[in-house]
């Protein structure tokens, strides 16, 4: 299986910027260090470090560890929670 680069445009790259950002900043908050939340997420620092700069190449399954060290793992069912579009598409076809 050949394995693919995630291809994002620049103006949707600063949306992973502002989650690792969000990680990051969350980290600090708790004043755990990189050392304390790769090891207890089972990954390496430099993945912490590419999570933190927001890298879409990082597995999303890593980008929830993180999260859940932190507590913060109900975050991750708030991604496209509020689907608004894709209802008015449903309620057209129900017309």
């Amino acid at each position: 299986m050949n394995s693919r680069k995630a291809i994002v445009l620049p103006k949707h790259q600063k949306v992973f910027d502002q989650l690792g950002e969000n990680i990051k900043l969350a980290r600090k908050r708790r004043k755990l260090t990189t050392e304390q939340v790769s090891e207890r997420a089972g990954i390496h620092r430099a993945t912490l470090y590419r999570i933190e700069k927001g890298d879409p190449a990082v597995a999303i399954g890593l980008y929830f560890n993180v999260l859940r060290v932190m507590n913060l793992q109900d975050d991750f069912l708030k991604l496209a929670n509020d689907d608004a579009f894709g209802r008015k598409l449903q309620d057209l076809d129900l017309l």
